[in-house]
């Protein structure tokens, strides 16, 4: 980063946009997350807001920003969301659109993505999964898992949330083979809360893949933070459950990577991102 970026990354807030939860480990975990944002980028501001349930609200948020910065103060607002679903594509650029003074944009959702899957990963490994040499993958040194021999009975769950977007579901399955290319075994994509668009619920998916002789499958959390849906897809785990994403390190530079694509991309330009990403 040269210092010209640096001075610009300083004039430009970014603005943490989490779901909100009833849980109160949800809070507490984007805080979390926040604090690891600013250790990774010294000097940035760095804000959150909530879309419902937790304060502060995102127009809470943005309402002080504009009050305390004045007219064209910067923002990029970074969805702690993970496909392309209805409160990133409408919900969050309408309450910036309450703003019209904040210079605000929205950055691309987080998922799927690379740093996505070494995030999911760690989790497992957190929780249990075996951490050695994982048959092919082992030469070529891209990932770790169980070896040749019990890879045939290891399988994942990605549990998400669900979502009525085709494009969220279309997400969450790059998602899933992303982790599947990283760990050599199958990964499966299921949802808390099916939807015609989600179908595939995590017990269903469980049952499917102990007919197919996977009796070591682990439910991986596709949640940025604990709350109802994670907790209720790590209940049904037949074996190991990860925790939710959380404030791991990979994923702060995830987050800092969609604040910096946001923020330098062209005027007109930037909100191609949701659909390109």
């Amino acid at each position: 980063m040269t210092i010209t970026d640096r001075v610009s990354s300083r004039r430009t807030t970014l603005v943490l946009v989490a779901h909100g939860s009833r849980d109160p480990r949800a809070l507490t975990t984007v805080m979390a997350l926040a604090e690891r944002i600013r250790e990774q980028r010294p000097g940035l501001a760095v804000r959150l807001g909530h879309i419902e349930l937790n304060e502060p609200l995102l127009t809470d948020t943005l309402h002080e920003l504009g009050e305390q910065g004045g007219p064209g103060t910067r923002a990029v607002l970074v969805p702690l969301l993970l496909g392309r679903g209805q409160h990133v594509k409408r919900d969050i650029p309408a309450a910036a659109a309450r703003f019209p003074a904040l210079d605000a944009r929205v950055a691309a959702p987080l998922g799927p993505h690379p740093l996505l899957a070494e995030t999911l990963h760690a989790r497992l490994v957190q929780a249990g999964w075996p951490e050695r040499p994982a048959g092919s993958g082992a030469g070529s040194g891209v990932g770790v898992g169980p070896r040749a021999g019990a890879r045939r009975r290891h399988a994942v769950v990605l549990a998400a949330a669900g979502s009525r977007d085709p494009e969220s579901a279309a997400d969450t399955e790059a998602a899933a083979g992303l982790l599947a290319e990283r760990l050599g075994v199958p990964v499966v994509p299921a949802y808390a809360a099916p939807t015609p668009a989600c179908p595939r619920g995590v017990p269903e998916a469980l049952e499917v893949l102990a007919a197919e002789g996977r009796t070591r499958t682990a439910v991986a959390s596709y949640f940025t933070a604990p709350g109802r849906f994670a907790g209720q897809s790590a209940g049904a785990a037949p074996w190991i459950a990860a925790a939710p994403l959380g404030p791991h390190a990979a994923l702060a530079r995830l987050v800092l990577l969609r604040y910096d694509q946001a923020r330098s991309a062209p005027a007109p330009a930037f909100r191609r991102i949701l659909s390109s990403v």
